[in-house]
Parts: C-alpha cells; sequence; structure tokens
C-alpha cells in the first residue's frame, strides 16, 4: 500500500516544483556555489587562524603532561627498586654477621666443653639458644623496617604518580597489596635454615 502511495506522492510534488520553476538547492546556480565557496573559504581561515592553534597548543599540553607523569613514574620505580636492593644487601649483611655470630659461639663452647665437659654443654646450649633468638629478633626487627620502607615508598610512588593526596584508607590497602607481593616469609625462613 505504501509503494501505491509514494507514486503518487512524487508526481504531485515533481507537478508543483516544475511550475514553481524548481528547487534552488537541487539545481544550484553558478552565484550560490560561488557564495558558499567563500563562505567555506572563510570560515575555514577563521578555523585555522584561531581555532586550530589552540586545539593543537592543548593537545600538546596533554601529551607533555602525559609524558611527565609516565616519567615521574618510572623514576619513584627505579627508586623504589634501588632502595629495595639496598634492604636486601643490608639484610645479607646481617646475615653474614649473624653467620659469625654463631661460629664464634660455637668456638667459644668447644672450649669450655674441653675444659669441663658437662658444664661446657650447659653453656653452648645456652648461648646458641641465644644467638637464635638474638638472630630471629634481629631478622623480625629488619623485616618490619623494609615493610615500613616499602610501605613509605608506595604512598609516595602513588601519591606522585597520581599527584594528590591519598586518604588514610587508600594509603593502608596500597601499603598491604605492595606487602603482599613481597616475600618476607622467604626471608625469615632462610634465617631459621643457617642456624
Amino acid at each position: 500500500m505504501l509503494t501505491a502511495i509514494t507514486p503518487a506522492v512524487l508526481g504531485a510534488t515533481e507537478g508543483a516544483t516544475s511550475d514553481e520553476g524548481g528547487n534552488f538547492l537541487v539545481t544550484p546556480e553558478l552565484g550560490l556555489m560561488l557564495w558558499t565557496l567563500i563562505a567555506f573559504g572563510v570560515t575555514l581561515w577563521f578555523l585555522s587562524k584561531f581555532a586550530f592553534p589552540r586545539i593543537q597548543e592543548a593537545l600538546d599540553k596533554r601529551q607533555k603532561a602525559i609524558e611527565e607523569s609516565i616519567d615521574a613514574s618510572e623514576r619513584a620505580k627505579s627508586e623504589a627498586n634501588e632502595l629495595l636492593r639496598e634492604y636486601r644487601e643490608r639484610l645479607q649483611e646481617a646475615r653474614k654477621q649473624a653467620e659469625e655470630i654463631i661460629a664464634r659461639s660455637r668456638r667459644a663452647a668447644e672450649e669450655h666443653e674441653r675444659e669441663s665437659l658437662e658444664g661446657a654443654r650447659h653453656q653452648r646450649e645456652e648461648l646458641l639458644e641465644q644467638t637464635r633468638r638474638d638472630i630471629e629478633a634481629e631478622t623480625r626487627r629488619a623485616i618490619q623496617e623494609i615493610r615500613n620502607e616499602v610501605a613509605d615508598l608506595t604512598v609516595l610512588a602513588t601519591e606522585k604518580v597520581t599527584r594528590k593526596t591519598l586518604s588514610q584508607e587508600d594509603q593502608q590497602r596500597l601499603v598491604q597489596e605492595a606487602l603482599a607481593e613481597l616475600d618476607f616469609t622467604a626471608l625469615a625462613g632462610r634465617d631459621g635454615e643457617s642456624g
């Protein structure tokens, strides 16, 4: 039914336009085309003179800000990695010192054992136990220092990257996530094996 109406409407429209001399948009004249080109040229010149430089400037500023943010995050990451490497070295140094303490304790215990076998055994066990407690206490202290430093670095790096101060809740969440990624149990386990 729609197809039957359409030809009738088109026929009526054609008759009306042919009587009025045609639609000027369908059959443009040279004058209309000339004014359209002039208006387009003026608009293009106006945009290229005033709008496009400001748009390009805004895009350049945005790109620069993004690049600076990426650079800052990379610097913060490298600083965090450097501090983590430093703390690992310190922990290794503490282990060496603990091993030296254990070795000295064993030598002292052996000398006392020669003097008095029964008294020396008792004294050696006390020295070894005290050394183990000292090592465990030192390891716990070193691990706690590393955790605190990693937490501070995580909050600092996140604030630098996001350029805002984090709430206490966000800080706690980020610290917990960073500490969860580090395996502190392996560090404590190795100390137990060396004793």
